[in-house]
């Protein structure tokens, strides 16, 4: 009814509620699917009536907006605050956050040494809330953020005036830039600074908002674990462990102990990655530059369990070494994944294999020191109010007149109902006529977006997310350019009968990640050789989709036919796209990793594009690699030769490409599954050309996709980790 009055109110006013939509920016608050995943997890909180917060930076320019200049990445700023309704500014609750200084010790007259944290520079943080409503539901629950400004808030117009210019707003400059961008370049020593800065102030500024409304409760320390269950997502905040034994410490005056049962009492952990070079560590030197009281506090964690450790596993010193939260490398480094998990009641993966993989390898010795019980699953979930209703609001209605109403859209095992219709005419007709006119909506905009002209009857083969080896769409990009070849050998005749194909990419690369910006270049070029090449025509086109954010996804996900999730075996640790894409009727090629293993489960092998080497062979594979003879894919060395020829470019532009995988040990052994990836893909456009058979495969997987509701996710992190239950709001009379 809501929606109805709204379309029905602008069109009296003259507007379209597709051009008032368009008017709001993108919340730029997360980097891809972690922070999407985020964002997911509040809407389901909500939506069942869990009591929650969730605390973040108030970015002021995003992670960047991204912009294609002559195939290049080009980072420029993402103004998304300049219209933002949906925040209130709370003047009122702000919290002081210290930098740098010293520490003092002391005795009380009790004879305890106390620490007091001096000096240093001062930042205030202050709070923007967020209203997250939930879904048929009065609950609405906070998302709390942060933006950075100066102590004093004031001008130094005495500065000014003695013409000293720069220093005179440097304060407010310097403490500005903590919440101004979303992940700074950090290349730089000045960058990594920055980010550890971002991470303190973020979790000092949420414990404190957190002690303070539990303070209110006159209830005893000992119950706050009872209280407030605090997840971490990542390593990010894991400085919060520190800063509330801190807090215990040396504000409320806890005895070690009873704090840290407290601390470890109230986190859980939440792992995301299985890849060592982005488990997050910080040097020694710069924890104690910026936050020396901390880094005394680590130091005390870290000795009484390796203590404990020594106690139990008296033989074993090499254990010592390998679970240490400090690494005795040069500099020494603070190993913030370790602990997360000694800080932690329970860490948990974000998929089956993912959880098996972090428990066999990354941090298998903690397994050995905590015991199974510790280390749980959660496979991550969507929300389908965002990623199917809003997104395919079609689609949504076709479901609900077979499902006998909207419920599955709070109980996502309800689309099972629909695979009853898999046979029925009219209903596998009306699923077309919708899949092909979300392509010609995606169509138009790849028109007015990129400039290029495409076929809404070809395959639209879909690939976005954020831009890394590991991903592999230098896989994806090389596949292309082996299917460009083999058009280009063909006569005339052959090519009549070959399936057109619609490669799209989306997706942003970190600033400082060389790498992939040199893949968005790759991709770039050959689309601009591939689209304006008479002989392939609408054969295979190719388009690179800028500034990809969750807009377009609504826009680019319910349009796809095939989308690739084709990371190396055991890297991606579950990924939640290939959720969206099949559940808004789109189907899967992909690599046994993350999630697809579970939803190959869910919908059935046949329903499903499985290519590529297992997570179990990969090390022998890489071992293989290094020290003994690496053997090129035939097809996959014919593409280097065409792109060093200087088919796509200059020759030196993809030159590190090439020697990634020919000549440093091809880490993500591109040219191993290369085979199986173009037989798959060979298998894909088999299928498609049945289309009979194809709508069958597709509307039987989103019947099946019941279990990757973020709903199911949530109620088992309340019910596993959290020990919370819902705290259901009665509606007012006459609302």
């Amino acid at each position: 009814m809501l929606i109805s009055n709204c379309l029905a109110g602008l069109a009296d006013l003259g507007f379209r509620i597709e051009d008032v939509i368009e008017q709001e920016h993108d919340a730029a608050l997360g980097n891809g699917g972690l922070g999407r995943l985020a964002a997911c997890f509040l809407d389901s909180l909500a939506s069942l009536n869990y009591p929650a917060w969730g605390y973040g930076l108030r970015y002021r320019y995003g992670i960047f907006k991204q912009e294609i200049i002559d195939g290049y990445q080009v980072e420029v700023p993402d103004y998304w605050l300049d219209f933002n309704p949906w925040e209130f500014p709370r003047h009122d609750v702000t919290v002081d956050i210290q930098f740098f200084g010293h520490v003092r010790k002391s005795t009380d007259e009790n004879g305890r040494t106390v620490a007091h944290w001096e000096g240093g520079e001062i930042v205030k943080a202050v709070a923007y809330d967020v209203p997250i409503p939930g879904y048929a539901t009065p609950s609405t629950n906070n998302l709390r953020l942060w933006s950075s400004t100066a102590a004093s808030g004031e001008f130094d117009f005495q500065k000014f005036n003695n013409g000293d210019y720069e220093s005179s707003v440097a304060d407010q400059q310097r403490a500005e830039t903590i919440s101004a961008v979303l992940y700074p370049n950090d290349n730089l020593e000045r960058g990594k600074e920055l980010r550890l800065k971002q991470q303190y102030f973020w979790v000092a500024a949420s414990l404190y908002d957190i002690v303070r409304r539990f303070k209110k409760s006159k209830r005893p320390w000992k119950e706050f674990p009872e209280q407030v269950a605090i997840q971490l997502n990542d390593t990010h905040p894991t400085l919060a462990v520190v800063e509330l034994q801190r807090i215990l410490l040396d504000l409320e005056g806890l005895e070690w102990d009873e704090a840290w049962n407290i601390v470890t009492n109230t986190f859980g952990y939440t792992n995301h990655t299985v890849l060592p070079e982005a488990l997050e560590k910080w040097s020694v030197p710069l924890i104690q530059h910026l936050l020396p009281r901390h880094l005394q506090i680590i130091y005390d964690i870290n000795l009484y369990f390796l203590q404990s450790v020594e106690r139990r596993f008296p033989e074993e010193r090499d254990l010592l070494g390998r679970v240490s939260i400090i690494e005795e490398s040069q500099p020494k480094m603070v190993r913030m994944a370790h602990l997360a998990i000694v800080g932690s009641h329970k860490v948990n993966g974000v998929a089956e294999l993912h959880s098996d993989l972090i428990k066999t390898t990354i941090f298998k010795d903690f397994v050995t020191i905590f015991g199974p019980d510790k280390f749980t699953n959660v496979t991550n979930g969507i929300t389908p109010r965002r990623w199917l209703h809003q997104a395919n609001p079609r689609l949504s209605e076709l479901i609900s007149s077979k499902t006998g109403g909207k419920d599955f859209l709070t109980d996502l095992n309800e689309l099972n109902k629909i695979e009853l219709y898999v046979k029925d005419k009219a209903f596998r007709k009306e699923w077309a006529d919708i899949k092909l006119a979300n392509k010609e909506r995606l169509a138009k905009h790849i028109k007015a977006s990129a400039g290029v002209t495409v076929d809404p009857t070809a395959l639209f083969d879909v690939q976005v997310k954020r831009i890394h080896e590991y991903k592999r769409q230098q896989l994806n990009i090389f596949g292309v350019i082996h299917r460009y070849l083999t058009l280009k050998a063909m006569s005339p005749e052959e090519r009549k009968k070959q399936q057109p194909r619609v490669s799209i990419f989306g997706g942003k690369a970190a600033p400082g990640y060389w790498m992939a910006k040199q893949i968005i270049h790759l991709i770039n070029s050959v689309g601009k050789v591939v689209n304006n090449d008479e002989d392939i025509g609408d054969l295979l086109k190719v388009v690179f989709l800028e500034d990809y954010n969750v807009s377009k996804a609504e826009i680019i996900i319910p349009a796809s036919d095939i989308s690739e999730h084709i990371s190396t075996a055991g890297t991606e640790a579950s990924g939640t796209s290939n959720m969206k894409f099949v559940l808004n009727g789109g189907l899967i090629i992909g690599t046994c990793d993350g999630a697809n293993i579970e939803i190959t489960r869910e919908i059935g092998e046949n329903n499903i594009f499985l290519f590529g080497n297992l997570a179990e062979d990969v090390e022998d594979l890489r071992h293989a690699h290094t020290y003994g003879t690496h053997e090129i894919d035939t097809d996959l060395n014919r593409v280097f030769q065409e792109i060093e020829k200087g088919t796509f470019g200059s020759t030196q532009d993809f030159a590190a490409l090439i020697s990634a995988v020919r000549d440093h040990g091809d880490y993500y052994l591109v040219s191993d599954d290369f085979h199986s990836y173009i037989e798959t893909q060979a298998l894909v456009d088999d299928a498609y050309r049945n289309q009979e058979e194809w709508i069958t495969k597709c509307i039987t997987s989103v019947a099946r996709m019941g279990f990757f509701s973020s709903d199911r996710c949530i109620n088992e992190y309340a019910e596993g980790i959290w020990n919370i239950e819902p705290l259901r709001v009665e509606k007012e009379e006459g609302a």
